[in-house]
């Protein structure tokens, strides 16, 4: 309704002017263009933030991460979630932080990039995700490490559908002596200073 209202001001506002029908036409389609941006920017607010925020840290690479001592401190993101920076067989790959995820998940495109271990296996985990069931495989993790944590050997399930989202599930946080949030922080302590294997 308040577009519906501006439009209606600036339609009476150009033909008060006795400006040309061509004019008019003009000017009241780049009003026009301008109301759809503002609408649309808008009602996608959080999905745009949530893109910008990760396309910053991407490039700054500054996600907003520090070392506190033998923890780790993750500011939470303008998309109110927790990405943070690991690092998976050497390769440099971005995570969201998911405590409801079972297991952790990567994309296939990172995970061959990384060198990740896939399953071959004909039978394929049924997941249920906020975007549908998906059918991924199961891999294994050689090494992941996020700041003074390392976890070796972990399992992780791959699959296309996953689109460019990489998630750090339980299974690499139940390693952890403890992971909490705090105010707009997430803390995550070691058990140790680096994780044994299959611990």
């Amino acid at each position: 309704m308040f577009a519906i209202g501006a439009l209606v001001l600036v339609a009476s506002a150009l033909f008060s002017r006795r400006l040309g029908f061509g004019e008019i036409i003009r000017t009241a389609l780049a009003w026009v263009a301008i109301f759809a941006v503002f609408i649309v920017g808008f009602s996608y607010q959080n999905e745009i933030l949530a893109v910008w925020n990760r396309v910053s840290g991407e490039v700054t690479g500054a996600n907003e991460q520090f070392i506190d001592g033998d923890m780790l401190r993750i500011r939470q993101s303008a998309d109110g979630h927790f990405w943070v920076n690991a690092t998976v067989n050497e390769l440099p790959v971005r995570f969201l932080i998911d405590s409801g995820a079972t297991t952790t998940a990567m994309t296939l495109q990172t995970a061959r990039v990384a060198g990740i271990e896939i399953s071959e296996s004909p039978f394929p985990v049924i997941l249920t995700t906020a975007n549908g069931t998906v059918s991924a495989k199961r891999g294994t993790i050689q090494s992941l490490q996020i700041g003074s944590m390392v976890a070796r050997e972990l399992p992780v399930v791959v699959a296309e559908e996953f689109g460019d989202s990489n998630v750090i599930g339980m299974n690499f946080l139940s390693k952890l002596r403890s992971w909490r949030v705090e105010g707009a922080e997430m803390v995550l302590e070691p058990r140790f200073a680096a994780l044994p294997d299959n611990e």
